[in-house]
């Protein structure tokens, strides 16, 4: 068994040696089996968007929110609609009804709210937009709520319950889905 695997990681580390280090970069062994830093790299995303049948009573155009199965609708014509794995509120947090989106912004700076801070004070009290901040690369603002759709720099976190309400997509995902959809949306967040 350790032969099998021998050849292959020696391969790839006389590559490098020879390519001068660039493949290095690029390429870490522990992505062979997953985990490494690279197994989320360019948007790679747990669960893939796709297109799918979809026969709820609501407009081409709006957005449905599933938290119990951790998924986002965008409603298409013809009885269509695009899926997309999310991120939901832990328990506690998980929340319905229908609101609007009211602003959206790129690579947004985020500001955790009071209630956030009273829980976490550890928390920054404002981080600029960026990699790093926990938006990601967009977000849509719902109604007077303090709840965002928005991206996620930790794509592990998709399917899961691990948010204060808001809804976490791959900064992929949410790219697409913010060049599809307005100011004045409509969003229907279900919460079975």
């Amino acid at each position: 068994m350790i032969r099998f695997f021998a050849a292959p990681i020696a391969a790839i580390a006389l590559l490098s040696a020879t390519t001068g280090g660039a493949l290095a970069e690029e390429f870490d062994t522990r992505d062979i089996m997953g985990g490494g830093p690279n197994f989320f790299r360019s948007g790679a995303n747990p669960i893939p968007r796709t297109t799918v049948m979809y026969n709820g009573n609501y407009a081409p155009g709006t957005i449905v929110v599933n938290t119990s199965e951790r998924r986002l609708y965008l409603v298409l014509q013809n009885g269509q609609a695009l899926r997309y794995g999310i991120g939901v509120g832990r328990d506690g947090f998980r929340w319905g009804g229908v609101h609007k989106i009211t602003a959206k912004k790129e690579w947004p700076d985020w500001t955790p709210p009071s209630q956030m801070l009273a829980r976490r004070p550890d928390l920054p009290r404002h981080m600029k937009g960026g990699i790093e901040n926990p938006l990601g690369a967009r977000a849509m603002y719902l109604g007077s709520t303090l709840y965002r759709i928005h991206g996620s720099n930790e794509p592990e976190t998709i399917g899961q319950a691990v948010s204060s309400g808001c809804f976490r997509m791959t900064n992929d995902d949410v790219s697409d889905l913010y060049g599809r959809v307005g100011v004045g949306t409509t969003v229907v967040v279900l919460n079975n």
